[in-house]
């Protein structure tokens, strides 16, 4: 790995985005310690691309600050894998929520996933994400260019006009087999529900099985002319 020598006076603004584009992941990670007070945020949903982050800045930095959006509506196997990583890694992993079920039920009816996905995941996700992120200067996502045609021109750096802070998006460039590769080699703990036919994985009443020869975000929001939940543009 080649040095990253990024003093923390550093300017994002003036970074030149093909510097970071050119960097690995661990580099980029590295560059982004180096570079904002108090290190970047990284946002992880215990999906196969979240243990890959969880692994490379935990390895970049073991007091790596990680949270997680819990909608109260995600997989077993999605609080599982939580556990699980974070009895690997011996991390805590920072829980934000929005207002309750019950509460929400209360506000705008029952099941407002069927009725209006864009406005539960604006409850359920955008709004603890604004709170997760207060303060923040740089937060880290796992998305990468291949996931849809909505990520395809991810930047692995920029600024994130939504939350109002930068973005760092280390593995944008990343194949599917080099995460695969990657966590075989390293021996990280996966979500379960990758092996029973769930490629992307959100809420249970969001999330349905891709068949073979599907996309791999096809399971999200099957049916409706949705394909992301907010966060990510």
């Amino acid at each position: 790995m080649r040095s990253v020598e990024a003093p923390a006076q550093t300017n994002p603004a003036l970074v030149d985005p093909a510097e970071i584009e050119a960097m690995t992941a661990e580099e980029a990670i590295a560059w982004a310690f180096k570079t904002f007070e108090g290190g970047p945020r990284f946002a992880v949903s215990f999906q196969k691309t979240s243990s890959v982050i969880i692994d490379i800045a935990h390895g970049v930095n073991p007091k790596a600050d990680f949270f997680y959006l819990d909608t109260g509506l995600l997989f077993p196997e999605t609080y599982e894998t939580r556990d699980r990583l974070a009895a690997h890694y011996g991390i805590r992993f920072k829980r934000h929520t929005g207002i309750s079920l019950e509460q929400q039920k209360e506000l705008h009816g029952d099941r407002l996933w069927e009725r209006s996905p864009e406005s539960c995941c604006g409850i359920r996700k955008v709004e603890p994400m604004r709170e997760a992120l207060r303060g923040a200067k740089c937060w880290v996502s796992g998305i990468r260019r291949v996931d849809s045609h909505t990520r395809a021109g991810a930047a692995k750096f920029g600024w994130d006009k939504r939350f109002g802070l930068w973005r760092l998006n280390p593995i944008a460039d990343w194949t599917d087999e080099m995460v695969e590769e990657y966590l075989a080699v390293n021996n990280i703990p996966v979500n379960p529900l990758h092996e029973q036919g769930y490629p992307s994985i959100g809420c249970v009443h969001c999330t349905t099985q891709v068949a073979p020869g599907e996309h791999a975000r096809a399971g999200r929001w099957a049916g409706l002319d949705k394909t992301e939940c907010g966060l990510h543009g």
